[in-house]
């Protein structure tokens, strides 16, 4: 094992500091990686918190982190992908069984062995759980290391790993392309990416908000429209006529409004959590035959075709990067939505410490 600088978190209500973590050495098909750049997540403010603890209790001293780019520093000696320098990539998994059903089939994100990222039993045994990519590097199995387009910001980079993949992946399952239109349910972290990739896809892309003062950066996205969503008579004039609706909203919402947007055979997927079950009508559903459904992330093969994506198309999250010595002012504002749209720590800043 080596020790590498990190910012972690010893209890529930104890700021993110600085620290000093293990790492194991790399095995035959590890690739140890220098991080770069590592997003913030929603996520990681609900984990440091313990908020999640009725679904994934967390384990403290926690090191979040799961967007993460960085240089390949190491290689074991089995590893074919990757070669020391490459630039290289981590998202939400470390690791899966392989074996169950939804691996085989390259859906490792549903695999009920998983190891995500951090806040995982370690299965190697270097710690309790899984640190994350609030660090200086990090070794992973190389089946779970992604390649980084090299003509992408490397910034803008790091949220695509969690942001990105979560939004792409309904986008495609649900088959949006040219002619679609899509609607997309908030404009922040998650509902920018949305916006982005739909209309990447050729997608007629309608946002819904409650800030008309986002009409411009929505349009600015890529967006072909902006609905105020409190104003009954703009939502009224799309009744019906949505193909596809991305909801990002992790506030308590009237589902149901967005439901009666759809055409027949339409769909809603949810990529927000709210806190309290959403109460849906029947008649909502049965007089379309629509559908609402789900979406976390997706595989490792899903997430690489999401980079290849993002470098043809020049596609990156809007971010704005901190130093890590500001995370824990950049959890207060995330809370307030106070970013566009995603926080990026430079993890060059670490060294100073």
């Amino acid at each position: 094992m080596y020790n590498t600088k990190a910012y972690s978190a010893a209890t529930a209500t104890s700021p993110l500091d600085s620290a000093t973590i293990a790492r194991r050495d790399p095995t035959a098909h590890d690739v140890q990686i220098e991080i770069l750049f590592c997003g913030i997540c929603h996520s990681d403010v609900h984990s440091v918190r313990n908020e999640w603890s009725s679904v994934m209790p967390t384990t403290y001293p926690i090191v979040p982190g799961h967007e993460i780019v960085g240089r390949v520093t190491k290689v074991g000696s089995a590893v074919t992908k990757y070669k020391p320098d490459d630039l290289a990539a981590v998202g939400c998994l470390v690791d899966s069984d392989g074996t169950c059903p939804n691996c085989k089939i390259g859906l490792e994100n549903f695999c009920p062995n998983l190891t995500l990222t951090f806040n995982s039993p370690d299965k190697h045994k270097t710690a309790p759980v899984t640190y994350g990519g609030y660090s200086d590097s990090i070794v992973v199995d190389e089946r779970f290391v992604l390649r980084v387009p090299s003509n992408l910001d490397l910034a803008g980079v790091a949220p695509l790993l969690c942001a990105g993949i979560t939004t792409y992946s309904p986008l495609r399952h649900w088959g949006i392309t040219e002619g679609k239109k899509v609607g997309v349910v908030g404009l922040g972290g998650l509902g920018h990416m949305g916006v982005k990739f739909a209309h990447a896809f050729g997608a007629h892309v309608v946002v819904f908000t409650t800030s008309p003062n986002k009409t411009e950066d929505a349009l600015r996205l890529g967006a072909d429209e902006v609905v105020v969503s409190r104003n009954t008579d703009e939502m009224q004039q799309h009744a019906g006529s949505f193909d596809f609706i991305l909801d990002t909203v992790s506030a308590n919402h009237d589902i149901n409004a967005y439901l009666n947007l759809l055409t027949r055979d339409g769909n809603i997927t949810l990529v927000g959590a709210p806190e309290n079950p959403l109460e849906v009508s029947a008649f909502s559903l049965i007089m379309g035959r629509r559908s609402l459904s789900g979406s976390n992330i997706g595989g490792i093969a899903e997430t690489q075709e999401m980079l290849d994506f993002c470098g043809e198309h020049n596609i990156t999250a809007d971010v704005e990067v901190i130093p890590i010595q500001k995370v824990n002012e950049a959890y207060e504002r995330l809370l307030k939505s106070d970013v566009k749209y995603r926080f990026c720590i430079d993890m060059a800043s670490l060294k100073s410490e």
